[in-house]
């Protein structure tokens, strides 16, 4: 049966469905939910999986090459051309010193020197696929964390290539050769060619992601056949990878520097939204595949070893990481994100260390147990984002908090406080500001906040649902608090601290969607505003105005649709715990709108202010026009 590909497949999917729901309930994120989904079917525990885990990491690190191709795609040449500082520097001054300082351990603690410094490179790999993941659920990609972070995962991809060269020197003991040994395809070229066969085929790839794909993909387009075209999308990394495998290249170095080109092409959004599925399955797959190969059996055997070199590779990680991010200039909470989000060893250290039992670079032994520890340090990545985010991070907030207010001078008292100040919360900065009302405003982005004050804008760090923020900012004398967050939770948190602390001040709070208006209206909160709502009205006044219908009126049956769900939403809210009276109860709601709607008689008690004079003063010029 363990052989079966069916059960197999049957049983990675069950694994998943399950645990990874579990996981993001109990705020841990969909890596760490794959990885434990892994351990629990894995031989060490239910034994749904034996020892072919290890030819499924191999299958599953396409994941990894499909979300570089898509990360490529995301990256246009000149945003990656001004991040070539951090590039260069945060990510090439990391893995140098991590290299070092591990090969000094290595030395010290009586290891050979060609030995410590095939380790050294190794670990200082970072997992690409696991940050990633998380900074994007985490929606901090864009923020100086998330920005350093790329630049040094993307210097640890390319560095993968010279590492990969520089191994075979290093061998000094037998290669493990047999059947588990492939050959390069370059390895039967003289070795002077061979670095001039790398340099071209990366060249090939830069040349036909330029000239050759986009005629190829503008080809198939023309066939209307979507399958076709994921098939072309599957195409262009298969083949890139097949072609970096066989130049003994890293294939996510291959298929990123594919979607950098292609970023610029028409067919950007097709192909994220083909290779996405691939990608997502291929990743948790990938992250199944780790959680089972985690050798509990040696980790039992010598768990203070093992669990030793983890702790002590993380700490060395994370202090070398911080160092930099100083360095370079990232903000404290940012540079706890950077530091302790890199902290592990990653997924491309599986492959070395494969590389370096090929070549007999490091004895078996050796590998067994640097596979444990690399597993493990993975492992414990979610667990120590999730500690840092939780613990951490809000009191390191609360230190710089108490410098702003010392520095900048956030005693200062105005009406309106403003919680977040993103796109939404800038809008009505700017809108209250344009007619003479300030308000404090309250951010925790610091990378935001000094952005923000550069441009001329009092805007203080901190994170809003903390009550001695709040006060210092003036809670205790406005008037009104503007949550303008995009987190739901964060608004329920700030929502909970002012009910309890102040009152007084009335909530005006941002939601998402009808889900997240139903949970603050629970707390109490009146004022809602839900983000799309008055402008998916204000496109449907425009679609109809296209149709011919008159200004006035529109406006009118947009106030009266306005306030008619706005109605309804109270009603929905206390009955959306039971899904069939809550299903039936919107669809009577839904035809009673509509049937309001077509009555005119509705209309008396809606005053006239909603008219639009301008787009009236055209209709009687168009209708007068007509007449004549």
């Amino acid at each position: 049966m363990e052989g079966n590909f069916f059960f197999q497949a049957t049983i990675y999917l069950l694994a998943a469905v399950i645990m990874v729901p579990i996981a993001k309930k109990l705020g841990l994120g969909s890596v760490l939910g794959y990885l434990i989904a892994g351990i629990i079917i894995g031989p060490f525990i239910l034994g749904f999986i034996g020892q072919e885990g290890q030819d499924i990491m191999h299958f599953a690190e396409f994941g990894v090459v499909m979300m570089l191709f898509l990360v490529g795609l995301e990256l246009e040449p000149a945003l990656l051309w001004r991040l070539r500082g951090p590039i260069m520097g945060l990510g090439g001054l990391q893995v140098v010193i991590t290299a070092a300082v591990v090969f000094l351990i290595s030395m010290a603690i009586g290891l050979p020197w060609n030995e410590g410094l095939a380790i050294g490179f190794i670990v200082s790999m970072s997992s690409t696929a696991i940050v990633l993941q998380t900074l994007n659920e985490k929606g901090l990609m864009k923020t100086s964390a998330g920005q350093s972070s790329f630049a040094v995962l993307l210097f640890q991809d390319i560095a993968v290539i010279p590492i990969l060269a520089l191994l075979p020197l290093l061998a000094t003991k037998t290669t493990s050769g047999g059947a588990d040994h492939h050959d390069t395809f370059i390895s039967i070229f003289p070795s002077w060619a061979q670095p001039l066969i790398v340099i071209g085929a990366v060249a090939l790839v830069i040349v036909a992601g330029m000239y050759i794909v986009k005629p190829v993909l503008r080809y198939v387009a023309k066939t209307r056949l979507r399958e076709i075209f994921t098939a072309t999308a599957l195409l262009i990394i298969v083949s890139i990878t097949v072609l970096m495998v066989g130049v003994g290249l890293s294939p996510a170095l291959g298929t990123f520097l594919a979607g950098v080109i292609l970023a610029n092409s028409e067919y950007k959004h097709e192909l994220e939204s083909d290779i996405e599925p691939f990608k997502g399955l291929l990743l948790g797959l990938f992250f199944i595949a780790v959680g089972a190969s985690i050798d509990f059996g040696m980790i039992a055997r010598e768990p203070y070893l093992i669990f030793g070199i983890v702790f002590a590779l993380m700490i060395i990680k994370t202090i070398i990481l911080l160092i930099l991010g100083i360095i370079f200039k990232l903000k404290t909470d940012q540079n706890f994100i950077f530091a302790f989000g890199l902290s592990q060893v990653g997924e491309f250290a599986f492959v070395l260390l494969s590389f370096s039992l090929q070549e007999g670079v490091l004895a078996k032994d050796t590998i067994s147990l640097l596979m444990a520890v690399v597993a493990i340090t993975m492992a414990l990545t979610p667990l120590v984002m999730l500690i840092i985010e939780k613990n951490i991070l809000p009191r390191i907030g609360t230190k710089e908090i108490e410098e702003t207010k010392e520095h900048d001078s956030i005693e200062e008292t105005n009406p309106i406080i403003i919680a977040g100040f993103g796109h939404f919360g800038n809008t009505i900065g700017r809108f209250l500001r344009a007619n003479g009302v300030h308000a404090t405003i309250l951010d925790i982005d610091s990378d935001r906040v000094d952005t923000l004050r550069k441009m001329g804008l009092k805007v203080f760090y901190g994170d809003a649902s903390r009550y001695d923020l709040l006060k210092s900012a003036g809670a205790d004398e406005a008037k009104v608090i503007i949550l303008a967050i995009d987190d739901p939770e964060k608004n329920l948190e700030i929502v909970h601290t002012i009910k309890k602390h102040f009152p007084h001040l009335k909530i005006l709070s941002r939601a998402r969607n009808r889900y997240d208006a139903y949970e603050l209206m629970d707390e109490g909160v009146k004022n809602i505003y839900r983000e799309s709502l008055d402008t998916s009205i204000r496109l449907g006044i425009d679609a109809l105005k296209m149709l011919g219908y008159r200004s006035h009126k529109l406006h009118r049956m947009a106030k009266a649709f306005f306030r008619l769900d706005e109605y309804h939403l109270k009603g929905l809210a206390k009955v959306r715990k039971d899904q069939k009276v809550y299903i039936s109860y919107a669809k009577q709601r839904i035809e009673e709108i509509e049937d309001s709607m077509k009555s005119d008689s509705m209309f008396g008690d809606i005053k006239e202010d909603g008219w639009d004079s301008t787009s009236l003063v055209e209709e009687v010029r168009k209708h007068n026009s007509i007449k004549d």
